[in-house]
C-alpha cells in the first residue's frame, strides 16, 4: 500500500539517509569527481541541514511509503524565484526522489500528483524545477507531466557547474 505523509523534524535522520541514497542513484553517474559527490551529499543531505530545512516554513517535505517503508520524498519551496519563471505565486519542486528499485511502480507519478494538489491547496499557480540536461529519464517524466522548458540554471556541486533546464508548469 502506498501512503504519503508530511515530514516532521523527527524524520530528519531518515530523510537525510533517503536523500543521500536517492541523490547518488539519480545523479551519481553525472558527477565527474567522486570526492565532489561525497562532499556534496554529506553537506546537502546532512541531518543538521535536513532539520534546518524541515523547520523552515517555506520548505514542505512529503515522504512516500510503500508498505510502511520510506521509498522516496519530495521537497517544495514556496516562493522560490527564478528569472525564467514569471509567476510570483509559485513553488519550486526542489527535490522529487524515489529509490531506484521502486521507480517501476510509478510511485513518482503519484508523488508528483500529490505535491501538485498540495501546491494548488496553497493557492499557488505555478510549479517549477530544474533538471540536469543529461538526465533524460527525468526530462521525459516532466515533459509527460506537461512541464515546459522555460530557461536554464547552473547547478553547483563543490564549485563545478552542471547545466540544468528550468521547467515550469501552471497548476
Amino acid at each position: 500500500m502506498i501512503k504519503i505523509k508530511i515530514a516532521k523534524e523527527a524524520d530528519a535522520a531518515m530523510l537525510s539517509d533517503l536523500g543521500k541514497t536517492t541523490y547518488v542513484e539519480s545523479h551519481g553517474q553525472f558527477i565527474k569527481n567522486e570526492n565532489d559527490l561525497i562532499k556534496y551529499i554529506d553537506e546537502a543531505f546532512s541531518v543538521s541541514k535536513t532539520k534546518q530545512d524541515l523547520n523552515n516554513t517555506k520548505h514542505l517535505f512529503y515522504i512516500i511509503y510503500a508498505d510502511d517503508l520510506p521509498v522516496g520524498y519530495a521537497k517544495l519551496v514556496v516562493g522560490a524565484m527564478h528569472e525564467s519563471v514569471a509567476s510570483q505565486n509559485n513553488c519550486r519542486l526542489e527535490r522529487i526522489y524515489i529509490l531506484n528499485e521502486f521507480i517501476p511502480l510509478k510511485i513518482g507519478q503519484q508523488l508528483l500528483t500529490f505535491v501538485e494538489e498540495k501546491a494548488k491547496a496553497l493557492q499557488l499557480d505555478t510549479m517549477w524545477l530544474s533538471v540536469y540536461i543529461k538526465n533524460k529519464r527525468a526530462i521525459r517524466f516532466y515533459e509527460r507531466n506537461e512541464f515546459k522548458n522555460v530557461g536554464e540554471l547552473n547547478f553547483l556541486v563543490n564549485g563545478k557547474e552542471y547545466e540544468n533546464i528550468v521547467f515550469s508548469k501552471k497548476i
